[in-house]
């Protein structure tokens, strides 16, 4: 894996992988931490799908909130993070959902793991009908 980062302006930064590009922006966009957030929430919420679809779980929607609290002193790291994952699908399969969560951040998803060494990552479900 690679990317390469090109200051633009102040605390802007583009970011490239491949042909895709994204902004990085410090002082009014994205921030470098928002962005590992994110990256959590897209690497999980990429397993959870392919999970619950091997397990013939129907859903209409997936949200995933991601928040974390930070240190006070620096450098300001994440100490938890609360994921809250939103599902429009039946309560019946609540118990599928949570294995699938569960093996997500237990397994397959790397950047869980990175952070769960110095972290600690708890989440909610809600599930809408």
């Amino acid at each position: 894996m690679k990317t390469i980062t090109t200051w633009k302006t102040a605390h802007a930064f583009d970011s490239v992988q491949n042909s895709s590009t994204i902004q990085i922006d410090g002082s009014t966009g994205f921030s470098p931490k928002a962005l590992l957030l994110t990256g959590l929430a897209g690497c999980t919420g990429i397993d959870v799908v392919d999970i619950l679809e091997k397990m013939r779980v129907p859903f209409a929607s997936l949200e995933i909130d991601a928040e974390a609290e930070q240190t006070d002193e620096h450098p300001r790291v994440f100490k938890t993070i609360h994921l809250t994952y939103k599902l429009k699908t039946e309560e019946e399969y609540r118990e599928k959902i949570k294995k699938a969560i569960d093996l997500s951040l237990e397994k397959y998803c790397g950047v869980a793991a990175m952070l769960n060494k110095n972290s600690r990552i708890d989440y909610e479900i809600l599930i809408t009908e």
